[in-house]
Parts: C-alpha cells; structure tokens; sequence
C-alpha cells in the first residue's frame, strides 16, 4: 500500500524504461547553459556542468519556460533533457572561489549558450527522473573542463556584483523584472546571488523550492492588502498528460492543493494533499516542491491582478505521464493563469463544472481534502449533496 507521495514517485521513476545518449570519455559540445548541483554527501557535493555534444544555440535544452509555449510534447522535453550529459567534481558547498565553481558561476550568468569542453574520469551512464528537477542523462566525474567567453545576461550580472544585497531582494527585483525562474534559481544555486559572506552552494532541488518559496512569502504580503474577489473563479489548464484546475473563492487568502495520479503505473488512482489556513504554513509540504510553486503561480496572478482570494487547485496525472520537474506545475499553472475563467455564483457551482472536466468524483478529492472539506462543512447541504456521489 503506498502512502506517501515519495515512495509513490520512486516507485514510478524506478520503472522509468528509457535510454540516454551516448557519448565517450570526450565531449565537444556546448551548454545550454546548464549546471546542476547535488545533495548527496551534503555539505560536500557533486557539482558539474551538463553539456550537450553538440555547437551552437542550445538554449532550449534547459529553457522550460519556452516548452508549452511552444507547444513541446514529451517526447520532444525528455528528447532534450536525456541528451545532456552531467559533468562533476565534489566540492564543498562554501568553496565558491574554487576556479570550477567559478566557470559554473559563469555559465549560470550567461545569456547564450556556451561552447565547451570536458575529458570524463570514464564513459558517461545512467539517467536520472524526479518530480522536482528536470531529467537529465548520463553522467561522470570530470577530469578537464573549458568553456569560451561568456556573455553574461545584463540583469543577473548586476546582482552577482552586488554583494550587500540579500538574497531575497535579488530574487524578488529579478523576477519583478521578468528575468526567467530557471535563470534566476540557476544563479542562485552556483552561490551567485546573496551577501558576500553568505553565498554558497545549494543543491539544485532545493534551490528550485528555496526560490519558489521566497517569491511566494514576497507575493503573499502584497496579496493580503488587495481587496477580495467577488465571486467564484475557475481557471483551467491541460499539457503534458495533466489537467489542471485553480479554484479562486471570495475569502482572505488560504490554500489547498491536491493532485491525482490516475493509472499511471497501472489501476491505481492516488490523491495526494496538502493545505495552508490564513495563518500560514510552517512545516515543509508534505507533498514537496509542488506546492510551493503553485502557490507562487496563483500569488503572482492575484498581484498582477491586484486582488486577493482563497485558492483550491486540483490536479490529475494521467496514463503517460513522465516526473519532468515543478517545472511543469509552474508552466502550467502560469498559463492557467492567464486564460480566460469562468465565473460561478457559488462554490458548489465551480465544483460542480470542475467535477464535469475530471477523470475521478470530485467527492473522492473532497474526502481526501482538509481545506476544502471544512469549507463545505459550513455548507452542510453542498457536502452532503457531494459526498453521495
């Protein structure tokens, strides 16, 4: 019986049967730019490059913020990400002054994709999928590596040099000014952005939540000074073998997210949870990184709108489906986002259009949720007439 989604995920990224590219010990190539760093032996970590054997523009290897826009299946994403071999060399993550940490430092600042160079300790192998990074392929110690000059992108060179500024004002300017989410988190986890003293290493995946998080803490103290929307919205999305459906209601901000996977390994259908009242969330989301950039998705369309609300997204993966990363919740709730919503006088009548677009009862997401539950339950009527289904 699985009862967490963690142990679902590896249980599914484990029957992962696919093949990467393969290269030999030498590579001549370019990278997209891409780096990506480790968490295994923390606070000594696998640091390195991902390059790709081949010249030229790149860049959409490692671009997720340009594959639903234009319109890239999969196959065509996991065709990008398991053609780019990662380099590595162990490092400490507080040794940002070591001359490799200071090429990855320079490909994370750079605007173009980079011609470079790398001899392996042994042939690149293997692959690797998760649910909060993106996959990538084969890998191997790196025993020599060189890159050409680097033109560094205007926005992110301006932070790198600014040691007194914080990190979270770095993250915040940046995205206000609309440099993209996969640039932003790249810098920070090379040890780019921050006060002098404090820049370091972090792990990629926990980069990604790290700056998730912290846009959306930022995005949270606006939102709570907006006036409240006035009645229900539903705004919907579907790519890359997920629906998506965000739920807006007229109440002071809370949040809940729950997510389906839907005969993906074979007959299950599994619902997991997690949720946050006005007060906040102080625990780390049991259901990962997920929640955290959802919830900066939704945050960063109410401040744009100028408007608060409280949010219920629900999500279904279905037969097909293939871990890609938060990026994927990210794009997609983004571009939920900015579709037209449709417009209900009531809770129950949002529910009920989105229980018409879902694979599985809404009333099994009702039983499986908290937020949503209590909310109903002051509606004694609408839960019951749910719950019968």
């Amino acid at each position: 019986m699985i009862r967490s989604k963690n142990a679902y995920l590896q249980k599914l990224t484990a029957n992962m049967k696919m093949k990467s590219i393969k290269i030999g010990q030498e590579l001549d190539g370019s990278t997209p730019p891409s780096v990506f760093i480790g968490s295994w032996n923390y606070p000594k970590v696998y640091a390195g490059p991902m390059m790709v054997p081949m010249q030229g523009d790149t860049a959409i290897m490692d671009s997720p913020e340009s594959w639903i826009p234009g319109e890239k299946t999969q196959e065509d994403i996991i065709g990008y990400r398991l053609s780019l071999v990662r380099g590595k060399q162990t490092v400490s993550i507080d040794d940002i002054n070591n001359s490799f940490v200071e090429k990855l430092q320079e490909i994370s600042l750079s605007s173009t994709s980079i011609d470079s160079e790398a001899t392996f300790n042994k042939r690149p192998r293997g692959l690797s999928f998760s649910e909060e990074t993106t996959p990538h392929g084969p890998s191997a110690l790196i025993e020599k590596f060189d890159i050409d000059a680097v033109k560094w992108d205007r926005e992110l060179e301006k932070v790198f040099y600014d040691s007194d500024l914080r990190a979270r004002d770095a993250l915040t300017d940046l995205h206000n000014k609309g440099v993209p989410f996969s640039n932003v988190q790249k810098a920070f986890s090379v040890g780019a952005i921050g006060t002098g003293k404090r820049r370091k290493l972090v792990p990629t995946r926990w980069s990604i939540t790290a700056c998730d998080s912290t846009l959306a803490d930022d995005l949270l103290k606006r939102v709570r000074n907006y006036e409240i929307i006035g009645t229900h919205r539903v705004y919907e999305f579907s790519s890359l073998n997920n629906y998506y459906a965000v739920i807006l209601i007229p109440t002071e901000w809370q949040y809940e997210w729950m997510e389906a996977f839907i005969r993906v390994l074979g007959k299950e259908e599994l619902i997991f949870s997690d949720y946050e009242t006005n007060s906040g969330k102080k625990e780390y989301s049991r259901v990962g990184g997920c929640y955290y950039t959802c919830k900066m998705g939704v945050l960063d369309a109410l401040n744009r709108e100028q408007k608060q609300a409280g949010t219920i997204v629900l999500r279904e993966a279905y037969s097909g489906y293939v871990p890609l990363g938060v990026f994927n919740v990210r794009e997609n709730v983004k571009y939920a986002m900015e579709q037209p919503y449709k417009e209900f006088e009531d809770l129950k009548s949002s529910l009920a259009y989105v229980g018409s677009k879902l694979k599985i009862p809404i009333s099994k997401f009702i039983r499986k949720s908290d937020l949503l539950k209590d909310i109903l339950q002051s509606r004694q009527t609408t839960l019951d007439a749910f719950l019968k289904k």
